[in-house]
Parts: C-alpha cells; sequence; structure tokens
C-alpha cells in the first residue's frame, strides 16, 4: 500500500519535472545564447584591437572582459581596446543585467544607444576618454542604481539634465571635458567625487555643489562658491540660482551701488597690498645687505641669483646651497666663524666624485638649482666652479647630536651598491646639516610615471619597467643584507632615480632615522606600511610594503595618493586586490602596457608578487631576497621570449605601431 503511495507521488512530479525540461532550462540557454549573439554583434560593430575572444567556445563567460553570474552577463570590461565606431542600437536588449560597463579610453563614437536604458541594475558605467556625441539621454536618469558615472572627456552637447537629481544613488558623476552648456541645475545628491570643468556651463553654481573643490568647475563661466562671488550679489546675500537669473534681466539699484562700493574697496585693498610689497622688498634688501656684508666677513662671495626660468627642473633658481647656513654660523663663536675650519668639516667617503674632492667652500660657490622638497628636506643640483655637478640635500628636523649624526652617517655613506646612489659627503654643524650625492640627471620615477601626458611624452615599455623593478629589488635586498635592523624607512617612486640608460637608483636610504617625527607624517604618500605608527621605527617587512605598492605603481601607472582610483576612492593595494579578486585583471594594467601582448603572463606574475608584497600583515609578506629571485626568473623568461623570433614583434611607438 505505501508503495504504492509513494509511485502515485513520483507520477504526479512528472509534469513538474516535464514542465522545468520544456521551459526553464530552454529559458536559461536563451538568456546565454541572446546575450552571446549581443557580444558577438558588439565585436562585428566596433573596430581596433581584437577582443581575443574564443567564439568557438558557445559560453561567452569564459571571454575576456566577460563577467558573469550564473551564466547570466553582468559586467563588460572593455577598457583600452582601441575600440572606434558607434555602438548599434539592440546590443543591450539582451544585456539587461549588466551592472558594470566598462568602456573607457576606446575611441567609441556617436550617440548612446537607447536601449542602455534597459540596464535597470547598472552601477557602475565608465564611458570616460570617447568621442560620444549629442545630448546626455534622459535615460540615464532612469538608471535609479547608477552608484558611479564618468562620461568624462567625450563631445557630449547640450544642458546637464535636471533629471539626474534622481538618481539618489550617485556618489560620483565625472562631466569634465565635453561640450555642454548652459545652467548648471540643482541636484542635491550626496557626492563623493563631481566634476565639470571645461565645459561652456555659465551662471552660478548651486548651492548644494558649493561644497565642492574649485578645480570641479574650472574652465567654465560659472560663479558662485567656492569660485568668485556672483556679479551684483553681495558676499552673504545668498548666490542666484541658474532659474533666477534667467529671470533677472537688468541690475537693481542697490546691486549698481553694491558694485560702486566693492569697486572702491577693491582698489583699497590694491593700494594695500602694493604698500606691503614695496615694504617686502625693502625689508629683502635689508636682509641681502646684511647676509652679503656676513660673507663678505668670511671671505665668501656668492653668485648673483638667476632669474627665474633659467633652471632646468624646479622652475627658479635659489642663489647658494647653503648661504643661509654660513649666515647662522657667521655669527657663532670659535671656529665655527673661520672659513678654514669649516671647510674641513665637508668629509668625503672614498676618493669623492669622480676622484675629485673639493671643500666646503667651492659647494657654497657653486650656482644651486632647486630640484625638489621631499620629507627629509630640499634637494638641489649644484655646479662647481671646475665643472662637477653634485646633487645636494638640505636636511630638516634632525634631532641627533654630532656624535650620533655621524656614527649613523658613516654606515650610510659606507653602503656601495650598484643600483643605490652613494652618500659621497656630508657636512655637520649645529644649524645645517648637508648631504651631497652624485646627480641623476633624468630624474625621478615618478617624473616619468606621473609627468607629462601630452603628445611629447616618452613611455616606459614593459622591458623598461620589469628591469626597474629588479634594480630597486636588488638595491633594497643589499640594504636589507646589511643586518636584521637595517631599512630603507622611505621607498617610494620619487625616490627612485634614473641613469641616462634608465637604470635604478634607489636614493634616500637610511635618512629615516636621522629625522625628528614631524619631517615624516604617519602614512607617507600612501607608501607606508599599516603597521608603521612611528615613522623612525621603520622595519623590512615595512620595506616590502612600501616596495609592493611601488610594483602597483609601475603596473597600473596610478599614484598611491590618487583619490579616484577605479573611482573608488580607495588606497592602490585595495583597489588592485579588489579588481584582481574579480579576476579582471586587464583593468589594473597601464594603458601604455597593454600593447606588450606577449608580455601579459609576465604582467600578471609581477602583478601577483606586488600583491603578496603588499599584504595587510608583515608576518604573511615575503624577505626581499626572495621577492629579487621571483623578479629575476620573471626578467629571464620575459628576455628569452623577447629574443624567440616566433614571438610577438615589440610595439614602442607613441602611435601604437609595431617596430
Amino acid at each position: 500500500m505505501n508503495r504504492r503511495k509513494t509511485t502515485l507521488k513520483l507520477m504526479n512530479l512528472i509534469p513538474s519535472f516535464v514542465l522545468f525540461f520544456l521551459f526553464i532550462i530552454p529559458t536559461a540557454l536563451s538568456d546565454v545564447s541572446s546575450s552571446r549573439s549581443a557580444l558577438l554583434s558588439l565585436s562585428s560593430a566596433v573596430g581596433g584591437r581584437t577582443l581575443l575572444w574564443n567564439t568557438s567556445n558557445l559560453n561567452a563567460c569564459s571571454w575576456s572582459g566577460v563577467q558573469c553570474q550564473n551564466d547570466v552577463v553582468v559586467g563588460l570590461h572593455l577598457p583600452g581596446f582601441s575600440l572606434s565606431g558607434k555602438i548599434p542600437h539592440g546590443i543591450f536588449t539582451n544585456l539587461t543585467s549588466l551592472k558594470t560597463l566598462s568602456l573607457r579610453f576606446n575611441k567609441l563614437s556617436g550617440n548612446l544607444p537607447l536601449d542602455l536604458g534597459l540596464c535597470s541594475e547598472l552601477r557602475n558605467m565608465y564611458l570616460q576618454e570617447n568621442e560620444f556625441e549629442g545630448e546626455i539621454p534622459e535615460f540615464v536618469s532612469s538608471l535609479k542604481n547608477l552608484v558611479r558615472l564618468n562620461l568624462a572627456d567625450n563631445n557630449f552637447s547640450g544642458e546637464v539634465p535636471s533629471s539626474l537629481k534622481n538618481l539618489t544613488r550617485l556618489k560620483t558623476l565625472y562631466l569634465q571635458d565635453n561640450n555642454l552648456s548652459g545652467f548648471m541645475p540643482e541636484l542635491k545628491l550626496e557626492l563623493d567625487q563631481f566634476n565639470v570643468s571645461n565645459n561652456h556651463l555659465n551662471g552660478s553654481i548651486p548651492v548644494s555643489l558649493s561644497s565642492m573643490s574649485v578645480t570641479a568647475f574650472q574652465g567654465n563661466k560659472l560663479c558662485g562658491k567656492p569660485l568668485q562671488i556672483c556679479p551684483g550679489i553681495a558676499a552673504g546675500t545668498g548666490i542666484l540660482t541658474g532659474e533666477q537669473r534667467k529671470k533677472k534681466k537688468g541690475l537693481s539699484g542697490g546691486a549698481i551701488a553694491g558694485i560702486v562700493i566693492g569697486a572702491v574697496v577693491a582698489f583699497a585693498l590694491i593700494l594695500m597690498i602694493i604698500v606691503f610689497v614695496c615694504c617686502k622688498k625693502r625689508s629683502k634688501k635689508s636682509s641681502a645687505v646684511d647676509l652679503a656684508s656676513i660673507n663678505k666677513q668670511l671671505g665668501i662671495e656668492f653668485p648673483e641669483e638667476k632669474p627665474a626660468g633659467d633652471v632646468e627642473h624646479g622652475g627658479y633658481s635659489v642663489p647658494a646651497v647653503a648661504a643661509a647656513a654660513l649666515a647662522t654660523n657667521g655669527g657663532a663663536k670659535g671656529e665655527e666663524a673661520n672659513v678654514g675650519s669649516v671647510s674641513k668639516k665637508l668629509v668625503f667617503f672614498g676618493n669623492g666624485i669622480g676622484g675629485k674632492l673639493f671643500d666646503l667652500e667651492e659647494l657654497l660657490r657653486a650656482s644651486a638649482e632647486v630640484l625638489g622638497k621631499g620629507t627629509f628636506g630640499t634637494a638641489y643640483k649644484a655646479v662647481l666652479e671646475m665643472g662637477t655637478v653634485v646633487a645636494v640635500k638640505r636636511l630638516k628636523d634632525v634631532i641627533l647630536g654630532d656624535v650620533e649624526f655621524k656614527e649613523k652617517i658613516e654606515v650610510v655613506g659606507g653602503m656601495e651598491h650598484e643600483f643605490l646612489v652613494p652618500l659621497r659627503a656630508y657636512y655637520y654643524s649645529r644649524d645645517e646639516k648637508l648631504l651631497v650625492y652624485d646627480y641623476m640627471p633624468m630624474g625621478s620615477l615618478s617624473a616619468f610615471l606621473h609627468g607629462n601626458k601630452g603628445a611629447g611624452r616618452t613611455p616606459l615599455n614593459w622591458e623598461l619597467r620589469s628591469s626597474i623593478a629588479l634594480g630597486v629589488a636588488r638595491g633594497i635586498s643589499y640594504l636589507h643584507s646589511q643586518g636584521s635592523d637595517v631599512s630603507h624607512g622611505n621607498i617610494k617612486s620619487s625616490n627612485v632615480l634614473l641613469t641616462k640608460s634608465y637604470e635604478p637608483r634607489v636614493s634616500d636610504f637610511g635618512l629615516a632615522q636621522l629625522v625628528g617625527p614631524s619631517s615624516t607624517p604617519t602614512r607617507v604618500n600612501g607608501y607606508r606600511a599599516p603597521e608603521v605608527t612611528e615613522p623612525r621605527k621603520t622595519s623590512q617587512k615595512a620595506d616590502v610594503y612600501s616596495f609592493g605598492v611601488l610594483l602597483l605603481e609601475l603596473l597600473t601607472g596610478k599614484a598611491p595618493t590618487h583619490a579616484l582610483l577605479n573611482e573608488e576612492g580607495v588606497d592602490l593595494p585595495r583597489w588592485v586586490q579588489s579588481v584582481v579578486k574579480d579576476d579582471w585583471a586587464s583593468e589594473v594594467f597601464d594603458l601604455e602596457l597593454l600593447r606588450y601582448q606577449h608580455a601579459e603572463e609576465e604582467m600578471v606574475q609581477l602583478l601577483q608578487i606586488a600583491v603578496d608584497c603588499a599584504a595587510q600583515y608583515p608576518d604573511t609578506r615575503p624577505s626581499m631576497i626572495d621577492v629579487t629571485k621571483q623578479i629575476e626568473e620573471l626578467c629571464s623568461s620575459s628576455s628569452r621570449e623577447a629574443t624567440d623570433p616566433n614571438a610577438a614583434s615589440f610595439v614602442d611607438a607613441d602611435d601604437g605601431s609595431s617596430l
């Protein structure tokens, strides 16, 4: 009897199974098929670099840049693929589950397809650096789940839609570098990131956006906080909105009176400024006379200050490296006021620079140019009378006494390695501490990565970046080999200098132990390890973390302090880890590296090394010796591939042409 009941129950379930196979499974297969068809249509419509999709694989979820959840396409990541042309209508009709659309850094043109408005689950839309045109479609305002919207660097025209205020979840709105015109509407959104600079907007800035930075509005004809007060509006009386300015056709008598009073006040302020400047000039002139008299007593004459614009690096000039040093020392007692005894205090390591020795007097006579201001002081380029060029660092906030300073600086001066900038000499007095190094004419790695982005830019190719990574690793490994308590303490791209052949030289090692806490903030430019709370108490594991950040900087082209990383505002290691976790490594790499497809595997390997180095906890980080070995193996593999006649050709030109 029970067996019969069981049989009857199973028979009753048969229709359900039949329905499942007849309707549900075909529906799922239909969704996958339609998504695949839509992606193939997109691929055939836009030209440019091959998407490297294996179309023989029926599962589109395995294609590069396609992200799926439960066999449903939820992300399309195709940044920097040199895509061009127009996106045809109908593509997004079959991709309505998209949560992220990233087509940035391509050459796509035309209007945004209307069916993009069907993607109601869209959270992130990154379309910057394309050639899209037309007005910003109204359907954008219907995408209620949008959190990040980036339409910057396109050709969008018309007004900024006031309906954007309906996007209540929006945190990022970038519309800069377009052709937008008209008034800026009142949005009343809780935006974290906002920019409408370099458009043709006019009128007053809405109150809800007045807390944004000045740079967010530059390049328009806008007024009001945070820019200058709008004409005819007295301070503190409020700002006219765009609609109010449309209605206001003339100036009232009160406004005219306000303008007159404002002009009188401005004139008075200008007079006060002129008087103040004149007084300052007299003060400076008096100070210069005093300094000249002190120098004359010391028997030293300094070259005149160069006019602005003569400097190669800093953009301005300074009199001599330590004129102020002699000014303060000149008033000291005993041997501090004696030129002969002061010159003897320039202590050299080895045979000087290029086998040449010089005294402090010669150094102070040198013409000097500011190279930059760093964590530990100001660096100068000094050209001696005999033609020798040196770099001089003027330390600040040194907390050590004479004996302790000399002990520590002797250790630094004794470190010699091909990938370190050698310390050649130092000078110590109560008021001034100078360090003399070899001059590196090519500047820093930071300048090459984040400096000129224009047409004249010389990009660092993959071969150079990997060799720089290896050289820096070897230099730091050498430092760590000098003792378990020896660390660099301030590893960052601005402290990696380049020779004329683009070989790296690590600088500023050992200086973290010389200065007080005020010179080194708790986290220096995003490089400092999380566990380091006392700047002077650095460790080798903290160096590994900083080196990991440096590697990420080399691979991504992004500075660790970049506040808009992936439009999420996180630090560089956390951003990279989040992207890699989603298996979209192509989103990470610098656009200048995407052309080296033959080295993609090595790039991913170096990326993994960087992530391991920048681990949150010190115990999980590798040692620099192990890191160096891994990079050596990676570079050897890359070198073998480059010499393989069957390997892909290198691409190094700015226009992407093969060599």
